[in-house]
């Protein structure tokens, strides 16, 4: 026979974590959220979040997989973008495994292939652009940009690339307004 559940227990009820949480949760909150918004000011792309957690796992003793051997804490870095980080046990992997997997997202405006051209009618240097990360391409216009990258030359050297992060630097917008109806 069925048992009949009460509504109110089916129910999901949005709780506000400032109004239920004790005051030393909410400084813990805080706190956390100092060092988190260092992460997204340095950590802007992903080859930039790969570099950041490199420098951080090599603080806590981890080391390239490939590099000097005898440390159960290792990485792996592909292609400067995507990392695998690993603490090596002592049981044979048939015993079993746990893993953690994540991926690492950045919201952005990337350029195409060959992005540059000439509006004729203003005049400006234009941009072919592409956007990803789930941000809608109306909310990016009016914002402050910078552009963030790699360029790898034809003898393979990559040249990073960060402009419009310093106050001395010039600053990218995508206008809401046509160039040309902007008169």
């Amino acid at each position: 026979m069925k048992q009949k559940k009460d509504k109110n227990e089916l129910k999901y009820e949005r709780k506000n974590f400032w109004k239920e949480a004790s005051k030393s949760d909410q400084k813990a909150a805080m706190d956390y959220s100092v060092a988190y918004k260092q992460f997204l000011n340095e950590a802007k792309t992903e080859r930039e979040a790969t570099k950041w957690m490199e420098n951080m796992l090599k603080k806590h003793k981890f080391t390239d997989i490939y590099g000097k051997k005898g440390n159960n804490k290792v990485y792996g870095i592909f292609r400067g973008k995507t990392m695998a980080i690993a603490v090596l046990g002592s049981e044979p992997i048939s015993r079993g495994f746990n893993m953690v997997a994540s991926h690492i997202d950045a919201p952005r405006v990337d350029l195409k292939q060959n992005p540059l051209y000439e509006d004729g009618q203003s005049q400006m240097a234009c941009m072919r652009t592409h956007y990803y990360g789930g941000i809608k391409k109306y909310q990016w216009v009016s914002t402050p940009l910078a552009l963030h990258g790699v360029i790898v030359k034809s003898d393979g050297t990559v040249l990073e690339i960060s402009l419009g992060e310093k106050e001395d630097e010039p600053v990218f917008i995508i206008p809401d307004l046509l160039p040309h109806l902007a008169r």
